[in-house]
């Protein structure tokens, strides 16, 4: 569909021209500054801190260690546990903080601190038959560990076209721009944050259940947010030391993970080995469909990617298994990454779909068309609304499909071999209770004020048209509040539910305000009105309907035949989520996912170094993020799409879709450029060429 753009962003200005204030650039009269130190270790514990180098540098203040840091109350997340004991689970962990009058003197601090260890040995390598290997009870999202519905094992052998598969991607971080930060002081027992985080409330939750404080007296403060992709979805340690430092030293204390140590303790998207096996007819429709994964978790917290979900919900499979099987390693805690399980589950599955129609001998987006379905294949609900169909031929329309050769190794311009493929995209809607209040002065201005978060995604923006639009007034008349625990409560940034969540709490808020000034005779009366509303009744526990957005993603790669090298020339998407409600920043985001879907498929990827128990890639030296170079041309385009079982607005959230899928399509574009079936990511040279 063409869309008016939409308004721009309402803290562009003060982005580009530095007045935005993220949680680093907050800085207290006397603060001083910590400065991590990670265990070099990959399991064992410590022996002996010797801290008198450090503390005689310069600058000096404190060095906190197992010994002397201010204890914490238990926790369910045991990542944040630290410096309370001399354990060191993985490579990584933080076993002192070195806090100083400058960030230099920090790093100074820092490098002179002197750890002993008793060492043991380390187990940091996931292997498909590793004898610690168990089913968990529940994958993140609290999903069933495995499924089954009637008979695979029959169903798959007696069927004329079979495909048996597996894929395998490495560990994967989310390297948002800004690193994780805060800044923190105690002010007569009250403590406040600022800091790089999805969700305030979260934060200030957990810091109360840690140091015993009522989360009354704890304000946490994260108004602007230089991206997360998951990995500020939870709090991270960085917000842990700088509280413990600053009770510690009296003074207030800045701490800011160097990125180098991002990868040891903010999470990551673990490494995952993924089994598919298809049974179909001669047509290519589904009866056998088998998912199989294996991943694995660190010994502090267990986290289970689930990968398999996304086989419980895209294509007609009457006899289904599907498994996660995890094993427990001395590595740091994998956690989530942008769309987790349905971003690596999806890439497997649509690639075994792509094998399967060359197996069946069915155009790939045929084969996806004949495999519809109208309810949920796993709990048998109808969707709220599907539209993969009418996204697969959109977008094969828009991308010029029928022009293809199904051959592979057909098209070549010069040594350039030239290939297209397709996959589909899926992510279930979520939807958490939020609050928010509603405000209109004398003068006829309004004010929405709720704890929602913006990472760069345009929160505030959208969050001032909805307003706008429950109020029936324009959008320059509403300003908007967010980003602290000082205002209503409200859920954090992830699972693509941030616009569904608040949205709905100001768009209630919004109409009963209306209400209120309706109820005053059309009049605000002196000092105003406000109203608070929540959604904590409005979400169904159980609602009668499966509801997911859905997209289609085609893209088209060039192979140098002599050096294996892969590019892609272009990348189309087409989605179905809902009602869009700001074009140009819907538009960023689904271009945003399809990019970093390219650097899943291409260039990103964590080696664990099985000798050292860490993992080699610590920067964006060596960790390639696709850059403006590499994305050469890229189309995001969604389709109408009304659904009256969503929320107010009838919008979907749109965050992570783009991601899920694109991988897919560029490793089946390859293979029909070259004819080589490429089953791990990323696609290196040497693995075309071998």
């Amino acid at each position: 569909m063409v869309s008016a753009p939409g308004p721009v962003r309402r803290e562009g200005r003060e982005k580009v021209t530095g007045a935005a204030r993220y949680a680093a650039e907050h800085t207290p009269p006397g603060t001083a500054y910590g400065w991590p130190v990670p265990a070099t270790v990959a399991r064992g514990r410590v022996v002996a801190v010797d801290a008198a180098a450090a503390l005689a540098e310069p600058g000096a203040v404190a060095v906190l260690t197992h010994e002397n840091a201010p204890r914490l109350k238990e926790t369910d997340d045991r990542t944040l546990l630290v410096l309370q004991n001399d354990q060191v689970p993985h490579r990584g962990w933080y076993v002192a903080l070195a806090v100083a009058d400058t960030p230099e003197a920090a790093r100074a601090m820092a490098d002179a601190v002197r750890v002993s260890y008793a060492p043991e040995d380390h187990d940091v390598v996931l292997t498909p038959g590793h004898p610690g290997l168990y089913v968990p009870d529940a994958a993140n999202a609290g999903v069933a560990g495995c499924r089954e519905r009637g008979d695979f094992d029959s169903a798959y052998a007696n069927a004329p076209v079979r495909v048996d598969a597996t894929y395998t991607t490495r560990a994967l971080h989310n390297h948002p721009m800004e690193p994780h930060a805060t800044t923190a002081r105690w002010e007569d027992g009250r403590l406040i944050a600022y800091d790089s985080c999805q969700g305030a409330n979260a934060v200030q939750e957990t810091l109360a259940g840690l140091f015993g404080v009522a989360k009354e007296r704890i304000t946490v403060v994260a108004e602007h947010v230089g991206g997360g992709f998951g990995c500020k979805g939870t709090p991270r340690p960085q917000v842990v030391l700088a509280a413990m430092a600053a009770r510690h030293t009296g003074r207030p204390v800045k701490v800011v993970l160097p990125r180098a140590q991002l990868a040891a303790v903010v999470g990551h998207r673990a490494p995952l080995v993924q089994r598919l096996r298809l049974g179909a007819d001669g047509k290519g429709v589904i009866s056998a469909l088998a998912h199989e994964v294996t991943t694995h978790t660190s010994t502090v917290r267990e986290f289970v990617e689930q990968a398999a979900v996304p086989s419980r919900a895209m294509y007609v499979s009457p006899n289904s298994r599907t498994t996660h099987r995890v094993v427990a390693l001395d590595v740091p805690s994998p956690s989530w990454m942008r769309a987790p399980g349905e971003a690596p589950g999806m890439y497997a599955l649509e690639c075994a779909m792509d094998e399967l129609a060359y197996a069946s001998g069915v155009d790939p987006v045929e084969l996806r068309v004949r495999n519809d379905t109208a309810t949920e294949p796993d709990s048998g609900k109808p969707y709220s609304s599907r539209h993969l169909v009418e996204c697969l031929r959109e977008g094969a329309r828009r991308f010029g499909w029928e022009r293809r050769d199904p051959r592979p190794r057909s098209r070549a311009e010069g040594r350039l071999l030239v290939g297209t493929g397709v996959a589909s995209s899926y992510y279930p809607v979520y939807v958490m209770p939020s609050s928010a209040e509603a405000r209109v002065s004398e003068t006829g201005r309004y004010r929405v004020r709720i704890n929602a978060t913006d990472i760069g995604t345009g929160a505030r923006t959208v969050l001032a048209q909805i307003a706008a639009e429950a109020l029936d007034v324009a959008p320059e008349r509403v300003a908007v509040e967010i980003g602290s625990t000082a205002l209503p409560d409200a859920p954090l940034a992830g699972g693509s539910s941030g616009t569904g969540s608040w949205g709905w709490a100001v768009h209630k808020a919004c109409t009963a305000l209306t209400r209120a000034v309706d109820e005053h005779g059309g009049t605000v009366p002196p000092g105003g009105l406000a109203v608070t509303a929540s959604t904590e009744d409005d979400i169904e526990e159980d609602p009668p309907h499966a509801k997911a957005a859905f997209g289609a993603q085609f893209a088209e790669v060039t192979v140098d035949r002599d050096t294996g090298e892969v590019r892609v020339r272009r990348q189309l998407g087409v989605f179905a989520a809902g009602r869009i409600l700001n074009a140009r920043t819907a538009r960023s985001q689904f271009t945003g996912g399809m990019t970093m879907g390219l650097g899943m498929a291409l260039t990103e990827g964590s080696t664990m170094d099985a000798r050292f128990g860490d993992f080699a890639e610590r920067d964006l030296a060596s960790y390639h993020v696709p850059s403006c170079a590499d994305v050469r041309g890229i189309e995001a385009h969604w389709i109408d799409e009304h659904d009256a079982y969503l929320n107010p607005m009838g919008s979907k959230g749109i965050g992570e879709i783009g991601i899920v899928g694109a991988a897919a399509a560029i490793a089946n574009a390859v293979h029909h450029a070259t004819g080589v079936r490429v089953r791990e990511l990323p696609i290196l040279p040497e693995k075309v060429l071998g």
